[in-house]
């Protein structure tokens, strides 16, 4: 298991390095970076604009901006759009202050080198560390995650076997339309029917509609903190639930009812055990393999990409709403940062969902195959 594991610890750098570079170029070809961004807030707000540069290099920015002119009319021709009528200057200092007057390739080397180093700079657009950033936001991700992947293997299974050892009572067929119906509407659709019933939107107003937890929290005791932790979470783990455990649910039946028409279960059964011993103690392991194993890879999905409408409706900064607004304000150490982070969770979750299969059942060797 060990060279295994260290075979696969290898592959991570080439996997990494080719994400990096795939969006490294995709970014350089969208329209709309920091430097235009800084612009057309410039065109619009001077003052604002230029503020973030700071210090002298600030007046510097907007004593060029007022000898504009006949310099300004030099720049028609230039690469970023919205920059006509600007001093040339100007967009050399922009270009410097967010490391574009470095080629292509070299911005990417060095941004290469500082993440092998896990140095991953600060925003461009906040007056903090990337990794400050990411470890803020980490609680409200991590919270809505964790207890959604709890939840839903928790419900998913046992419903699931009953559905699998009752295939086709009524049991089964009033569960199988509760199921499509959890499949067709999406989470954020739950989420704001729950934000309308029980968050004062038309009829309760029973829970909170902002944060994970109370302005009030830090004089709470030990007790009331958890309960205030569970209040704000109970909405938006509920509508993230019911969103995400049709699939498992559906995986765990047809992984059980493959299982009990396998020939081992027809012998058990012939040699008189009782059906739950075959079904508890034969069927469910092998049933459960894929199911169990698959619990790292379900809480990284739920946690990266199933929770970020969530966060927004319920006004949750996490990791989620980060990305998105890094995104949108192309603010780029952001963007590659949480990408890359991202990118490497899910490749140690990954690794450890193949140890989880060997755990589970051990008569899996990886030793024996190739990576």
């Amino acid at each position: 298991m060990g060279s295994y594991i260290f075979r696969r610890f290898l592959l991570f750098f080439p996997t990494l390095f080719g994400v990096m570079v795939v969006n490294f170029l995709i970014i350089q070809a969208a329209p709309g970076g920091p430097v235009e961004q800084t612009i057309a807030q410039i065109q619009g707000h001077a003052v604002d604009a230029t503020s973030r540069v700071g210090g002298d290099q600030s007046e510097n920015l907007s004593s060029s901006q007022s000898r504009g002119g006949d310099r300004g009319s030099s720049s028609t021709n230039s690469k970023y759009r919205g920059a006509q009528g600007l001093d040339p200057q100007l967009i050399e200092d922009l270009e410097r202050m967010y490391g574009f007057d470095k080629p292509a390739h070299e911005r990417f080397l060095k941004m290469v080198w500082s993440y092998l180093r896990f140095d991953f700079g600060e925003s461009f657009y906040r007056d903090q560390t990337v990794v400050d950033m990411v470890l803020d936001k980490m609680p409200v991700s991590i919270s809505l995650g964790l207890w959604t992947t709890v939840l839903v293997y928790l419900i998913s299974i046992p419903l699931g076997v009953a559905k699998a050892v009752r295939d086709g009572s009524k049991l089964d067929v009033w569960t199988s339309g509760v199921i499509v119906i959890g499949n067709a509407v999406p989470g954020f659709m739950f989420a704001i029917l729950l934000i309308v019933l029980f968050a004062g939107g038309s009829y309760f107003d029973w829970f909170p509609l902002r944060g994970l937890t109370s302005s009030e929290w830090e004089s709470m005791g030990v007790f009331h903190k958890v309960i205030d932790y569970f209040w704000h979470l109970a909405l938006p783990i509920a509508s993230m639930v019911i969103g995400g455990f049709a699939g498992l649910t559906l995986l765990t039946k047809n992984s059980f009812l493959d299982e009990i028409n396998k020939q081992y279960v027809m012998t058990a059964r012939a040699k008189g055990l009782e059906e739950r011993k075959v079904l508890y103690g034969h069927v469910f392991r092998n049933a459960m393999l894929i199911v169990i194993a698959g619990f790292p890879s379900a809480f990284v999905n739920i946690l990266f990409t199933g929770s970020l409408l969530t966060e927004i409706i319920f006004s949750l900064d996490g990791i989620g709403l980060l990305g998105y607004e890094a995104t949108v304000n192309r603010d780029y150490p952001v963007m590659f940062a949480t990408l890359y982070f991202f990118t490497l969770l899910g490749l140690i979750m990954q690794l450890v969902s193949d140890m989880t299969y060997m755990l589970v059942d051990p008569r899996i060797d990886f030793e024996s195959r190739d990576v």
